[in-house]
C-alpha cells in the first residue's frame, strides 16, 4: 500500500512540474538558415533532418534522414504559406517565425508539455523545402518528429479544404 502511495506522490509530483515547464527546455539560440543549412541533426536520437547528409560528422544522421518537402502550387512560398495553414490546424502547434521562405513553429505536448522546435526552409537551390524537428530535452523522441513531418506532408498532398 506504502508503494502504491509513494507512486501516486511521485506522478502527481511530475505532472505539476511538466505544468510548470520543467520539461519544457530552452528554444535553442542557433535556429534558422545559416550557409543555405538549417542546424545539424541532434547528437541523440531525437530529430529528423532533410539535411542530415549535409553534416557527414552528426552522429544521428542516419536515424534523422527524411525527406524534403516537395513544392506544391506555386512555388517555394505559396508552399511555405500552405505548411502554416497545416501546422495551425494541429494540436499544441504556435508559429513563431513566419517569412516567404522560413517558418519556426514550436509544438508542446498536452500532459508534460515538451517542446520540439520544427523548422521549414524553402531551399531555392534544391527547389523544394527543407525541413527539421527535433525535440529540445530527452533522449528519444520515440518516432513523434518523423511521424509529425510525416503527417504534415500527408496533409499537404491531399485537397485543399475549400
Amino acid at each position: 500500500m506504502q508503494f502504491a502511495i509513494w507512486i501516486i506522490v511521485i506522478a502527481v509530483a511530475a505532472l505539476a512540474a511538466a505544468r510548470l515547464g520543467a520539461f519544457s527546455g530552452r528554444a535553442p539560440n542557433n535556429l534558422g538558415v545559416r550557409d543555405g543549412r538549417l542546424k545539424p541533426p541532434s547528437k541523440t536520437p531525437n530529430s529528423v533532418s532533410s539535411q542530415a547528409d549535409l553534416w557527414p560528422e552528426a552522429p544521428q544522421r542516419e536515424y534523422a534522414r527524411i525527406a524534403p518537402i516537395a513544392l506544391g502550387p506555386g512555388g517555394g512560398s505559396a508552399t511555405i504559406a500552405r505548411i502554416a495553414q497545416v501546422v495551425e490546424d494541429l494540436p499544441g502547434a504556435r508559429i513563431v517565425e513566419r517569412r516567404d521562405d522560413y517558418l519556426y513553429v514550436q509544438f508542446t505536448t498536452a500532459v508534460m508539455r515538451f517542446v520540439d522546435d520544427v523548422e521549414f526552409w524553402f531551399d531555392p537551390t534544391a527547389g523544394v523545402v527543407q525541413v527539421r524537428s527535433a525535440s529540445r530535452v530527452g533522449r528519444s523522441d520515440l518516432g513523434v518528429n518523423r511521424a509529425r513531418i510525416e503527417s504534415i506532408r500527408a496533409r499537404l498532398q491531399a485537397p485543399a479544404p475549400g
